[in-house]
């Protein structure tokens, strides 16, 4: 499994309870969220296996789910749903899964 995979499922694991804090006032931003994180996940896993432009592919649109993710947390912020120091180490781990990512896909 790459490195980028188990930060990905960490992430997964930071955005649990937010997703359950979303979800109490905004159910398909919660619902947007878990399926871009969880997106990032799959897509990993799948460009393991995959070669030459479709390896590429599949760890651009990992990249692109992670900003998803990340602006989604701001959104929550922004609703007044999430406060900010909620969503710091989430947001963290989001910026380092695109950032690792995107230099997968390059």
């Amino acid at each position: 499994m790459l490195d980028a995979q188990f930060l990905a499922l960490d992430l997964i694991r930071a955005l649990r309870p937010l997703c359950e804090q979303v979800a109490r006032q905004g159910a398909d931003l919660a619902d947007q969220l878990r399926r871009a994180a969880t997106s990032v996940a799959l897509n990993l896993g799948e460009g393991v296996r995959r070669t030459g432009r479709d390896k590429k592919r599949a760890y651009r649109i990992a990249a692109a789910e992670a900003q998803e993710v990340r602006i989604a947390l701001e959104a929550a912020v922004a609703w007044g749903w999430l406060d900010d120091a909620a969503v710091t180490a989430a947001r963290a781990l989001a910026d380092r899964v695109a950032r690792v990512t995107y230099a997968l896909a390059r």
